[in-house]
């Protein structure tokens, strides 16, 4: 049986939560525009600069009807770096050129890019956590 330090068991709830939640609302659709809300949450021990999140919006048999792509964090001065330990949230709007048949959409979010203190790049397939309301 393999041991393990102490100091590893008591690291691992922390490097677990170590990430940038985030919560997905689900679309409301207001003819041709849908609007999709971002909670997100700084549990990184540094500030994040910037982010930019991509929103894919599927009907119910998965086709894509529409898609975006925004700075979510940072980038201007309506929009800040997200310190550690706090919360934002962002109004994804996305518009269709015709109004959508379906309102039994869902959204599918992933993270392109993340920059944090210092210009240092985060990778978003690892220190993003999406979760998804009903």
């Amino acid at each position: 049986m393999r041991h393990f330090p102490l100091a590893t068991l008591l690291l691992c709830p922390l490097l677990a939560t170590a990430q940038l939640a985030v919560t997905v609302s689900p679309p409301k659709v207001t003819g041709q525009k849908t609007v999709v809300t971002l909670a997100m949450k700084n549990n990184l021990g540094e500030k994040v600069e910037s982010a930019r999140a991509i929103v894919f919006l599927l009907d119910e048999q998965g086709t894509m009807v529409g898609q975006s792509t925004k700075w979510v964090i940072g980038g201007t001065k309506a929009r800040p770096a997200l310190e550690p330990k706090k919360e934002t949230t962002f109004n994804f709007v996305i518009t269709s050129p015709r109004p959508l048949i379906s309102t039994n959409l869902t959204a599918k979010v992933s993270f392109s890019r993340m920059v944090l203190e210092d210009g240092k790049l985060a990778d978003p397939k690892t220190d993003v956590l999406i979760t998804n309301t009903k």
